[in-house]
C-alpha cells in the first residue's frame, strides 16, 4: 500500500485530494503550520496529521505532495530530497489522479467552487457516482472531495500557479476571463495566455465551453487543439447556449429557460434557489456540459433545483434580531459586485453592510480602482487591514484605499476584534451584513451573531 504524505493539508486544494486518496485505500498523512477544520475532519477519518513541519513528519512516505505556498526550504521538503523521495507540486499531482477517467475541469477566475458543486451534484443525482475535488464543502454532498465508481472527475482547475496545466481533461468549462494573481502572472497578457495553454492540453475529441458574455473567451477558440469542439454559453443573443426568460422565483434564485441556439432547440428549464445571476451562468454552463456529454438534462435541471450552494459562497449564516449574516468567499472585483448585487435581489430594500478583508499586497494593490467600484453597491463599506496569505508583509495599508473612496459610508477599522465591535454596536434591525474574505475575517459573521445574541438575552 503506497503511502503519501501531503505538505498544506489543512488548506482546500490538498485536503480534497488526501480525501480522495484515502477513499482509494492509500495510507496518508499530512501537515501544515496550524490545524484547519478541514484537516481535523480529515484526522477524524484516518488521516495523520501533524501540526508544524518536522522532518520525522514524513516517516515512511514513499512520495511527497506539496501545495503551491509550500517552498523548496520546508524542512519536510529537504528531508524528502534527501532520502529521494519524490516530491511533487499539487499540480503535477492531479493529472495521474484523474487520468483513467472522463476529465471535467472547471476553471475561470470567478465562479469555479460553485460550478464544480454544481457539476459534481448534478452527476451524483444522475447515479453515476462521480470523483471530485472541490475548492469548498458543498452543502448537498457535505465533503469537498470523493473518489466515486463512475467515468466522471469533475475538477476545480485553478489557474494560479499554473496548476490547471498539469491537467489533460475531456472537458473544459471556462467560466470566465478576468485578470488575477497579479504575483504568479505580471501582466493582464499573461495570465490569459495560461488560459490558452490550458485548453491545449485539451484531450481530442474533447470539448471546451466558454462563458459568451467575457470579453477575453471569445479569443481562446484560436486555440483549439485539433479533433476537438468548442461552444460559447451566456446570455447573450449569440451564445450558443443561452439562458432567457429570466425571472426571479420564490425559491431565493432565478427560474430560466435553456436553449442551444445553433439548432434553435429548447432544451430544458432550471430553478435555482441560490441567488443571482452570476449563478444562472454558472448553472447554465453546467448543463451545456450535460448536453455535451449527452446525459439526461431534465435529470440534471431537477438535481440544481436543489443546490444548496456550497460553503463561504454567499453563505447565510444566521439571523438575530432581524440582522442576517452572510460569509463570502469574494476576494477579486467581480466576485465582490457580484455578491453584493445578489444581496439586493435576495434583501431588496435592506439595508447593505459590507465588511472586506482585502487578500494579498500584490492583488489590493494591483487591482485598487476596480475593488473601490466593486464596492458601491454596499450602504456602508468597513475595509479591515490587508490579510497576507502567502506574501510577506509590505509597507502599504489598505487604509490608503480607503482614502480614495466615498468617505460618508467607508470606514478603515484594522482589526478583526474592533470590527465585531464596532459592528455590534452599530448594527440596526433588517441591515444585512455580508463579509467578503478569502482570509480570517470570516469569524467575524460568528461572532457578531453570538454578541447579538448576548445582546438580545
Amino acid at each position: 500500500m503506497t503511502h503519501i504524505h501531503l505538505i498544506g493539508i489543512g488548506g482546500s486544494g490538498i485536503s480534497s485530494i488526501a480525501r480522495v486518496l484515502l477513499e482509494k485505500g492509500y495510507t496518508v498523512s499530512g501537515s501544515d503550520r496550524s490545524l484547519s477544520s478541514l484537516a481535523l475532519e480529515l484526522q477524524q477519518a484516518g488521516v495523520a496529521v501533524y501540526e508544524g513541519h518536522a522532518p520525522t513528519n514524513i516517516k515512511g512516505a514513499d512520495m511527497v505532495v506539496r501545495s503551491s505556498a509550500i517552498l523548496d526550504d520546508n524542512v519536510e521538503v529537504m528531508e524528502a530530497k534527501r532520502l529521494g523521495i519524490p516530491v511533487l507540486k499539487r499540480s503535477d499531482f492531479l493529472g495521474s489522479l484523474m487520468e483513467k477517467n472522463i476529465g471535467i475541469a472547471i476553471a475561470g477566475t470567478n465562479g469555479k467552487t460553485t460550478t464544480s458543486a454544481l457539476m459534481a451534484w448534478s452527476l451524483y443525482r444522475l447515479g453515476l457516482d462521480p470523483s471530485y475535488i472541490l475548492g469548498g464543502v458543498s452543502k448537498n454532498l457535505g465533503i469537498n472531495a470523493h473518489a466515486g465508481t463512475g467515468n466522471h472527475f469533475v475538477i476545480e482547475a485553478d489557474e494560479y500557479d499554473r496548476m490547471f496545466l498539469g491537467l489533460t481533461p475531456g472537458a473544459i468549462l471556462i467560466t470566465n476571463v478576468e485578470y488575477d494573481h497579479p504575483d504568479c502572472f505580471p501582466t493582464p497578457v499573461d495570465y490569459a495566455l495560461a488560459f490558452k495553454e490550458f485548453i491545449m492540453r485539451l484531450k481530442p475529441n474533447g470539448f471546451i465551453l466558454a462563458d459568451h458574455d467575457s470579453a477575453v473567451t471569445h479569443n481562446l477558440f484560436d486555440s483549439l487543439p485539433p479533433l476537438t469542439r468548442g461552444y460559447t454559453y451566456g446570455l447573450h443573443s449569440m451564445s450558443d447556449y443561452r439562458a432567457i426568460n429570466l425571472k426571479q422565483n420564490q425559491i431565493g434564485g432565478f427560474t430560466f429557460d435553456v436553449v442551444f441556439t445553433p439548432e434553435s432547440l429548447p432544451i430544458t428549464t432550471v430553478s435555482l434557489q441560490i441567488p443571482g445571476e452570476h449563478n444562472v451562468r454558472n448553472a447554465l454552463g453546467v448543463i451545456a456540459v450535460h448536453h455535451q456529454l449527452g446525459t439526461n438534462v431534465h435529470k440534471a435541471a431537477q438535481s440544481l433545483s436543489e443546490f444548496k450552494g456550497t460553503g463561504r459562497r454567499f453563505d447565510i449564516i444566521g439571523e438575530v434580531n432581524g440582522i442576517t449574516v452572510i460569509d463570502d468567499y469574494a476576494h477579486n472585483p467581480s466576485k465582490i459586485k457580484a455578491a453584493l448585487a445578489a444581496t439586493r435581489v435576495r434583501f431588496p430594500g435592506h439595508r447593505v453592510v459590507a465588511v472586506w478583508q482585502p487578500h494579498t499586497y500584490s492583488r489590493t494593490h494591483a487591482l485598487a480602482a476596480e475593488f473601490i467600484r466593486s464596492l458601491e453597491n454596499a450602504d456602508l463599506i468597513i475595509v479591515s487591514e490587508i490579510y497576507a496569505s502567502r506574501e510577506k508583509v509590505e509597507d502599504y495599508s489598505s487604509k490608503e484605499l480607503v482614502q480614495q473612496m466615498d468617505l460618508r459610508k467607508a470606514l478603515f477599522i484594522a482589526g478583526i476584534p474592533e470590527i465585531t465591535r464596532y459592528l455590534v454596536r452599530h448594527l440596526l434591525p433588517g441591515d444585512v451584513l455580508i463579509v467578503l474574505s478569502a482570509g480570517d475575517a470570516d469569524q467575524v459573521c460568528k461572532s457578531v451573531l453570538s454578541q447579538l445574541s448576548e445582546r438580545k438575552a
